[in-house]
């Protein structure tokens, strides 16, 4: 049909929009922590306990996001999520204790995961119809804004207030909801080819030697998302409170880390092209461990900053090799479980680094970071045949 191709193209183009702005209003809040720290008078095992909310609420409304969206179609439940996440942003700078900041985070954390899931199963729906793998430019477009984001939150953090700069983001939200979501409501998801692959078909059933590969498969996820979590959530507060930075150079650790993480996800359909699934994760995991140990350990804030870089170049592409690989052996249920997984290590690793903090240092707990981008590594050595007989 002529106007098929345009149509898809358009799709693209606002689904893209919308992993952007999921980036690009997650890094604006990541970078305010220390300033929300301080206004609340929270430890940094009792902030640890509410930002655990944020991973908690979304892991939460998954299985719910899932139902909604089987019921309403993705673009609809896309659109609302992305309101809702734009109106929540601007809860967390009302908070003046660490309950209220959970419960503001609960909500939070519930919007940002009903987003992901919805604007997710749409890119998949979107991939299966374009027939290229285009998958990885819509998480690259989430790093991207989150490099951006927290870029501008580095030039606002000294002339605006947390509650100032996240109710611009609420404004700035809702404006890019209105017009990326008219295109989202204006057409329906396309219809996935009649001639998928066995893999991906709902009714296949994988055999318990596959199963067990996939949650092999979800540990590096969860490796890696344990890693991506604790830079969101710990990173601007390791280079302002243990290396004396300020509110803008603390920020722009993120934004370091969003960069690599942006050009490395560019580069990952290369990279898998050259080095395939096994090496792609043994070296990303091996880069991501010394990157991690250079910018916990490291004692001026250019060395932390480099560290961080690193370790998102590193990251980069395991977690999106992990679903692919699960997906291609066991269809959407490979595909959900390397995202509980996943998710679980974003769940763990606020509490479990805000603790280690407390009890030794907050840059001993981040060595954690590296220890878990080992474990990946070591992973994706251990199993090279089985993954390469599958």
């Amino acid at each position: 049909m002529p106007g098929m191709g345009s149509d898809l193209s358009r799709l693209r183009v606002a689904l893209t929009t919308f992993f952007a702005l999921d980036g690009f209003v997650f890094a604006g809040w990541v970078v305010r922590i220390p300033a929300i720290k301080h206004q609340t008078g929270a430890s940094a095992s009792t902030l640890g306990l509410a930002l655990l909310c944020v991973s908690a609420g979304a892991v939460v409304t998954m299985t719910l996001t899932g139902r909604l969206c089987h019921r309403y179609g993705n673009h609809r439940v896309t659109v609302v999520c992305a309101v809702l996440l734009s109106l929540s942003v601007a809860l967390p700078p009302l908070a003046h204790s660490a309950t209220t900041l959970g419960a503001a985070l609960l909500l939070f954390g519930a919007a940002y995961g009903g987003i992901n899931v919805a604007f997710n199963s749409a890119a998949v729906d979107l991939v299966a119809a374009l027939r290229r793998p285009v998958m990885p430019s819509f998480h690259s477009a989430f790093s991207l804004g989150g490099m951006v984001g927290a870029g501008l939150g580095g030039l606002v953090a000294g002339s605006l207030s947390p509650a100032g700069h996240l109710l611009g983001l609420t404004l700035i939200g809702l404006l890019v909801t209105a017009i990326a979501g008219r295109t989202l409501l204006r057409h329906e998801p396309p219809a996935p080819p009649a001639d998928a692959r066995p893999g991906r078909d709902r009714s296949h059933r994988p055999d318990t030697r596959t199963r067990r590969l996939v949650v092999v498969l979800g540990l590096i996820a969860l490796c890696t998302a344990y890693g991506e979590g604790a830079m969101a959530d710990w990173g601007a507060l390791h280079l302002e409170q243990d290396l004396d930075t300020s509110p803008g150079i603390a920020a722009a650790g993120y934004s370091c880390f969003a960069l690599a993480m942006t050009a490395g996800r560019l580069s990952g359909t290369a990279l898998l092209q050259r080095l395939g699934r096994t090496r792609t994760v043994v070296a990303g995991g091996t880069v991501a461990a010394v990157g991690m140990l250079v910018g916990a350990l490291a004692l001026s804030a250019w060395a932390a900053l480099i560290g961080f870089a690193v370790t998102g170049l590193g990251l980069a592409n395991l977690f999106p090799v992990a679903v692919e690989h699960a997906g291609s052996l066991a269809g959407p249920t490979g595909v959900a479980t390397v995202s509980t997984l996943g998710y679980s290590g974003m769940l763990l690793g606020p509490p479990a680094i805000g603790f280690m903090a407390d009890w030794f240092s907050l840059p001993l707990a981040l060595t954690s970071v590296a220890l878990l981008a080992g474990v990946a590594a070591f992973i994706g050595f251990a199993t090279r045949r089985a993954t390469a007989t599958e």
